[in-house]
């Protein structure tokens, strides 16, 4: 029998001694089959120590809570701090959604289908809008070197370099810390006040007057942008259930192509502009103009948590975070826990993440900085470049939509697979792109297009981050962690881009190709570890199960989906948690 109340580890399962507090436990249905005592509250003496930790007493169902006001949720008045920096426990509300529909069959499946798409269009296209801009932001130096930023501030082959790699550093050293501060934070509204001040240093670049000021405006620039990716996903996560996450991530993250697109449209735009500024400069003030102005957006009208949503009935509020239930990852908490941050740091998935993250962002680092120039290259004068651009944009749209699609229609746990199957069209536009001969203009674009296509493939892999660790704290660090290796990769990517190579930069494509191999080989390694992962937990289930049989004057060792759902326990901590793959 495995014993739930001591300090044992199956494979990869780790049962911890004490288990958080959980106040969700919507009825006492789920434990009919206990002796009446039980349902007295008597239980409460005869269970394990572990359970009395996990269960509370069933009258805390039967009115003995107060339920949270919308007051407390939003405020009287639109200054109130509820409206500006609400950060009420939602313990409450969790409660009374478990009490209300904590069973399944108690939400009419078209009242749900009419909620999700609600709220589609009240969080999708907000996000897609930021992840459009913060591409866009990140590819205004690649516009600014065919305008003449390298000739305006003298800059070095090698300084240009490191203008794109300095960026990470800001994001690399802040990256950890941003995601704590946002989980102690409201997540919208400190992802709003970042993309403000994202803009407000991207207009500053417009002043710089050396390599030492870009330098240092892009680090803190690097800064505010490090929380972006990991908000994206924790919203996603607050709001859909696991199965519906892969295609909202791909939703948000298909603007990367119209980023690129948009950017190409708004580069040969700025072209044309015959001011008393060159051209570069109206590049970095028009762009961080329209970033600020989309951060003050997000902050008035893009909702924190189902819970503080203000475009929601309270009903509709109550429904949308009782189907999530099934998620097993909880919702909102913004407690620091020590145990969750070492938990995360051991754990073997968080380190093929990271590793994921590094080995696919060196072909973006590189791409995102040096496309221009590639472009360029094969003959193209600049504003033909900037046009040619809006095709890989457009292109970045599609596989990412063909992915969603596929991995939608596909049984369930086939998501590293079409992880892998992505990868094909990447890894040979990169091999078409070596072996073709340099004036075979055509032949080389059309290859370089095709080596978007790795994007569906992180898309992907970011869902399989936010469907696979559960705990609130863990979740930030894991999520910072994919970003931790991303900057780096980042920081990588450029300096494969030598001068001494260019236009055909050999060196930086044979650095995509190995990169792409590699990213393949890991999204295998994934899906063995969570076939085994699960495996083990099913048969540790199992197992408890037939102990309970044979002793059926006990209570249940397993706890409840409902008992489990919003306890802010791990996906190691959780017995209910099953990985996706």
């Amino acid at each position: 029998m495995i014993n739930i109340s001591g300090n044992e580890e199956v494979g990869p399962i780790l049962l911890p001694q004490t288990l958080p507090h959980n106040p969700f436990c919507p009825s006492s249905a789920a434990r009919t089959n206990h002796k009446s005592s039980l349902m007295e509250g008597k239980y409460q003496e005869e269970i394990s120590h572990v359970e009395r930790r996990i269960l509370p007493n069933t009258s805390a169902f039967k009115g003995s809570y107060d339920a949270i006001t919308d007051d407390e949720l939003f405020g009287k008045h639109s200054l109130s701090k509820g409206r500006l920096w609400n950060r009420e426990p939602l313990d409450r509300f969790y409660m009374e959604a478990l009490e209300k529909y904590g069973e399944d069959g108690l939400i009419d499946p078209a009242v749900e289908k009419k909620l999700v798409r609600k709220i589609d269009w009240m969080v999708l296209p907000s996000l897609a809008v930021c992840y459009a801009f913060y591409y866009i932001d990140k590819t205004t130096l690649s516009y600014a070197a065919i305008f003449g930023i390298r000739e305006d501030l003298n800059l070095t082959g090698s300084e240009y370099s490191w203008l794109s790699s300095v960026f990470y550093f800001g994001w690399l050293v802040w990256a950890i810390p941003s995601n704590l501060l946002m989980q102690q934070s409201p997540a919208a509204k400190y992802l709003a006040i970042n993309i403000f001040m994202w803009g407000v240093l991207l207009m500053a670049q417009a002043a710089s007057r050396n390599f030492a000021e870009l330098c240092v405006l892009r680090i803190l620039s690097g800064a505010f942008e490090a929380i972006a990716d990991p908000a994206f996903m924790l919203i996603t996560t607050m709001f859909y259930k696991r199965a519906e996450q892969p295609s909202r991530i791909s939703t948000w993250y298909a603007a990367n192509g119209v980023g690129v697109a948009g950017g190409g449209l708004l580069g040969y735009a700025i072209g044309h502009i015959k001011g008393a500024l060159p051209s570069w400069k109206y590049e970095f003030l028009i762009i961080g103009a329209l970033c600020s102005a989309w951060g003050i957006f997000i902050y008035i009208f893009l909702p924190d948590t189902p819970p503080t949503s203000r475009s929601l009935t309270r009903e509709e509020r109550l429904i949308a975070v009782a189907r999530l239930r099934g998620n097993q990852t909880g919702v909102d908490n913004k407690k620091f826990k020590i145990d969750q941050l070492w938990e995360a740091l051991t754990d073997v998935k968080t380190w093929l993440f990271l590793l994921l993250g590094f080995v696919a962002n060196i072909p973006n680092g590189g791409i995102s900085n040096f496309s221009t120039l590639i472009i360029k290259g094969l003959g193209f004068d600049t504003l033909e470049t900037t046009l040619l651009g809006i095709p890989q944009g457009a292109l970045v749209c599609i596989w990412i939509g063909l992915g969603a699609v596929l991995n939608g229609r596909l049984p369930s746990n086939s998501r590293t697979l079409v992880c892998m199957l992505f990868m094909l069209p990447t890894i040979g536009g990169t091999l078409g792109f070596l072996l073709a001969p340099q004036h075979a203009v055509a032949g080389r674009l059309i290859c370089y297009y095709l080596t978007g296509s790795y994007q569906t493939s992180f898309v992907l892999a970011l869902s399989l981050i936010t469907s696979n660790t559960a705990g609130q704290t863990k979740k930030q660090i894991t999520s910072a962690m994919i970003w931790f290796g991303a900057c780096i990769g980042n920081i990588s990517g450029p300096f494969f881009y030598r001068a001494q190579d260019a236009p055909q930069y050999r060196l930086g494509i044979g650095s995509m190709l190995v990169s792409n191999c590699i990213e393949a080989g890991i999204f295998l390694v994934l899906r063995l570890y969570f076939q085994r992962a699960n495996r083990i937990r099913d048969a540790q289930a199992n197992q408890t199960k037939d102990s309970s049989v044979d002793k059926l004057d006990e209570p249940s060792k397993q706890p409840t989906e409902n008992e489990t759902a919003f306890s802010d326990l791990t996906d190691l901590q959780n017995v209910n948690f099953r990985y996706v793959y």
